[in-house]
């Protein structure tokens, strides 16, 4: 007989891991969450400057690859996503942004009041555990642990340089007022250590009766009795095996997994679906669409070797460090974020709010070598993108296979908004660090180069040197419109007892990294299912 539960949860990444937590807070609801990778143990997952090493691990990897087209200079683009406990909060960058206030309600405009500033406010206040301590705008109790970096001369110079250009240094650049600022962004590290959604939400729960975890279980496609959701079905261990779910089903799978989930249970476009040989149950055709994704490109440029800490992560240096880190348990470099600061600009004088973003750090990785590793020289980073990309992608299945990965398509650059802001970002990096006491430490730009001038070139560099940002959004949209995947409490229409609830419902992408939103849709989203379910 099939073990049914009241709430199966399908994804342990950041979303999953929240809703756990929520959902199984009460004994009286039993609550199965799924992962389709293995169980967060590697102890490089943990160390902060280990996510190299997991990059490369793709036992902990969902290996996404975009279709090569003019936006990629005609490349595939890998666009990994964590595959273990605790999802892509596992392998990211650890930065902690919000998004600014207007984001939300703008999000509430297009998909319901739940999700105006004031619910998405109050929910970041009850998840976080801040450093900084309690605020109007942010939380001291709850389960995510945020902290501040420490001071770095090389960064204390950047955030001068934004201040030069007028940009509000800010001791919590979240403070959601909608102005330029520049200033150490939080990140999910305490002690030296990872805050993944799994350490953060789902470890102190785990032995709860009514929470059951199962990884290694790759779902291959909801089971339905007409138009309700009743529980999945796919492998673990070369074996068949299916779950039920007594009141709903949550797919918490990601911008590329949850919409390729519904569109192998045959909920999507049905012009897509047809000729896979797929039994379409529900046409939704917006399924898989409405992708957004920043586009990112890392600018680097020389600075004085003392300043920079390339030579940290070489040789006996990067030995001692590492020792460091488990001698004292999570000290030392190796316990810092990927990067360490942040700045929010507007790229021309008359927009409305900041549309770019830079992420600065004290260090360059050479690009040219056959493996990852900082460069021989010092250097500085800035990992430049715009905000709010108007350019509609898709994340559409190849075939009813769970094992095969779906087709996704970016279109970077196709609104002429996005071309234009793309290249003025290029442009505000330049400048900024022509200022000084950052002009005193940083020289010569290495990446992309002075050669790329014109703008033309500009967007030939994001071509060829760009990346998406692994902030993806979009492809199981939310929305008050009944052409809208979900309805505004992210219930799937056309389907009863199943939602999505993970950044594929936002309409677009808030100003900035998703993992902060993501916790707060789940948050939020909780309070809606209990409520609904009440």
């Amino acid at each position: 007989m099939m073990e049914s539960f009241d709430y199966v949860i399908v994804g342990a990444g950041t979303s999953g891991c929240v809703l756990a937590n929520r959902l199984s807070a009460d004994p009286s609801r039993t609550v199965l969450l799924i992962e389709a990778g293995p169980r967060d143990t590697h102890p490089f997952i943990h160390m902060p400057k280990g996510i190299a090493k997991i990059m490369a691990n793709l036992r902990f990897l969902w290996p996404y690859m975009t279709k090569p087209d003019q936006c990629t200079a005609s490349n595939a683009e890998p666009w990994v996503r964590g595959k273990t406990l605790g999802g892509s909060s596992a392998i990211n960058g650890m930065m902690y942004v919000r998004g600014q206030d207007a984001d939300y309600d703008e999000m509430a405009r297009i998909a319901g009041d739940d999700w105006s500033w004031r619910h998405i406010g109050q929910a970041y206040r009850e998840l976080e555990h801040h450093e900084l301590g309690a605020a109007p705008t942010r939380g001291d109790k709850g389960f995510l642990r945020l902290t501040v970096p420490k001071r770095d001369r090389l960064i204390d110079a950047a955030i001068a340089a934004g201040e030069r250009l007028g940009l509000a240094r800010k001791i919590d650049v979240n403070d959601p007022e909608d102005v330029e600022r520049v200033g150490y962004a939080p990140r999910t590290v305490y002690k030296g250590k990872r805050q993944s959604a799994a350490v953060a939400f789902l470890r102190p729960v785990m032995n709860r009766p009514n929470l059951t975890v199962v990884t290694d279980f790759t779902i291959d496609r909801l089971l339905l009795e007409g138009r309700r959701a009743v529980g999945v079905t796919g492998t673990r261990g070369g074996a068949s095996q299916s779950y039920g779910a007594k009141r709903e089903v949550l797919l918490c799978a990601g911008s590329m997994g949850s919409p390729a989930i519904l569109q192998r249970s045959g909920i999507g476009p049905a012009e897509h679906l047809c000729p896979l040989g797929i039994e379409v149950v529900h046409d939704s055709p917006n399924v898989g669409r409405n992708l957004r994704e920043h586009r990112a490109i890392v600018m680097q440029f020389r600075a004085d070797d003392a300043a920079s800490e390339n030579r940290e992560y070489r040789g006996w240096r990067l030995v001692r460090n590492v020792l460091r880190y488990y001698l004292t348990g999570g000290g030392g470099r190796m316990g810092n974020a990927t990067y360490e600061a942040g700045a929010w600009f507007k790229t021309r004088p008359d927009a409305p709010r900041p549309d770019g973003q830079f992420l600065l750090a004290a260090f360059t990785m050479d690009y040219g070598g056959p493996a990852l590793a900082t460069e021989k020289h010092g250097g500085f980073q800035i990992c430049a993108y715009m905000l709010r990309p108007q350019s509609l992608g898709s994340v559409m299945i190849r075939s009813a296979d769970p094992n095969e990965l779906p087709e996704i398509i970016p279109n970077y650059h196709q609104d002429p908004y996005d071309r234009q802001t793309m290249i003025d970002v290029v442009r505000y990096a330049r400048n900024y660090v022509k200022q000084p006491p950052l002009s005193d430490l940083v020289g010569e730009e290495t990446r992309p180069g002075p050669q790329y001038e014109s703008d033309d070139e500009i967007i030939a560099a994001y071509d060829q040197m760009g990346n998406g940002a692994y902030h993806a959004t979009g492809t199981c949209a939310a929305g008050r419109d009944e052409a809208a995947v979900c309805d505004t409490r992210l219930r799937v229409r056309g389907i009863d007892g199943l939602r999505v609830v993970d950044t594929s419902v936002l309409p677009f992408i808030v100003a900035g990294n998703t993992n902060g939103p993501a916790c707060a849709v789940a948050w939020r989203a909780a309070d809606l299912i209990i409520a609904d379910n009440a």
